[in-house]
């Protein structure tokens, strides 16, 4: 049993197995909202979510860097947008119209937090049906503030781009001490996990970061580091327990940079060939990943459906019965809207190519596009990569 190589990881063209972690993040969290074992510390798929986002866009990110000599913010804002946009949206206006219709719009807190919402400051607005979603208001920024960073730092030299990411974990980890009597504590250590997916997708892309870390790739590594995590998940609690307090910070946001650098260590294992990536590559694990984004948002859906037909559920036969109701409605959202978007979306950017091929290089120049100082050698590359699946919860 080998480990892979730097040029496999290179030329692989998806991450198969990140479709069942996507799955298994966003039952995690439905399950811990309503009535799954409090020993699963479901909330901590989120963290899951946060990292896998920060590894995918920056591998994107790098792989178009090194195929194209360049990153197009453009495009990169077009796709983030025709992916994110239309369900949360429409998730979003289900909700509210609902709460209307029920003459609840104000007492359940969705009209007063409609102000974050639509600005993507979901992480401040109070409690309300919508309250999932107040993840897309951490990613957002990430995606807004991300990429301006990663081209400003240079395009040839990977330090420079690993050395914002550690920093900002590192502020992260300050920053938490002055947030935390705020009425959701520790919010800026969400962002040490999306940057701990950006370190490890950074580390990954150099042959020197690389070398560190390929031990993990070997199938038996694999089996071991999926053990190990799972020991550490079902631990979340009890570590969480111990910490708490700490410079008066509650336990479970003291534990998050913990279980960030678990999954980033477990990533490192399921990016290759082996016994975990063929079970998180089943077709039943597909299609949960595949509708894991839809499913996020429309829990509060589907429990308000079912609690309405079967009020006196509860416990473990709840949390069964909304994910499934959860998966029926994410299925139509992925079908009727996910996917016609994102292939609007492609379109789009398609025709965008098409015009800029008609027009001289000299007239090209712009913010949208920025050259990098790479070799030709390097900027002739073939297109080797795309991702299994989509970065969002």
């Amino acid at each position: 049993m080998t480990s892979l190589t730097h040029a496999d990881y290179l030329a692989l063209r998806r991450f198969p197995a990140l479709d069942g972690l996507r799955a298994i993040a966003a039952v995690l969290v439905v399950f811990f909202h309503y009535g799954g074992p409090d020993r699963l510390q479901g909330w901590a798929g989120v963290q899951m979510f946060f990292v896998l986002s920060g590894f995918l866009i920056t591998t994107l990110m790098l792989r178009e860097e090194r195929r194209s000599g360049r990153i197009s913010l453009k495009e990169f804002y077009l796709r983030r947008g025709f992916r994110i946009m239309p369900v949360y949206l429409v998730v979003l206006l289900v909700t509210a119209a609902g709460s209307a219709l029920c003459g609840t719009f104000t007492s359940n807190g969705i009209g007063p937090a409609l102000r974050y919402f639509l600005t993507f400051s979901n992480e401040f607005a109070d409690a309300s049906p919508y309250g999932q979603s107040w993840s897309l208001g951490i990613e957002q920024k990430f995606y807004l503030v991300w990429p301006l960073v990663a081209i400003a730092l240079g395009t040839v030299v990977l330090r420079r781009r690993a050395g914002a990411a550690v920093l900002g974990m590192l502020l992260a980890l300050v920053a938490v001490n002055f947030t935390a009597d705020h009425s959701n504590p520790g919010w800026p250590l969400h962002y040490f996990s999306i940057l701990t997916g950006v370190l490890l997708a950074v580390a990954l892309h150099s042959a020197r970061g690389f070398a560190l870390l390929r031990p993990l790739t070997n199938p038996l590594a694999q089996v071991t580091v999926c053990i190990g995590f799972a020991c550490v998940h079902l631990s979340v609690k009890p570590i969480a327990g111990a910490l708490d307090g700490i410079n008066g910070i509650p336990g479970h946001v003291l534990v998050i940079p913990v279980y960030a650098l678990a999954t980033a260590v477990l990533l490192t294992a399921l990016i290759a060939p082996g016994p975990a990536t063929t079970v998180l590559s089943t077709k039943p694990m597909q299609f949960v990943g595949e509708r894991s984004y839809s499913l996020y948002l429309v829990q509060t859906i589907a429990a308000t459906i079912v609690w309405f037909f079967w009020p006196r559920l509860a416990g473990l036969g709840q949390a069964v019965v909304v994910t499934a109701a959860g998966l029926v409605l994410a299925s139509v959202l992925y079908k009727a809207v996910e996917i016609p978007m994102i292939n609007l979306g492609r379109r789009v950017i398609a025709r965008q190519r098409a015009r800029d091929a008609d027009v001289p290089p000299r007239s090209r120049t712009g913010p949208a596009r920025f050259q990098s100082a790479q070799p030709e050698s390097a900027q002739a590359e073939p297109a080797r990569f795309a991702t299994s699946g989509r970065t969002k919860p």
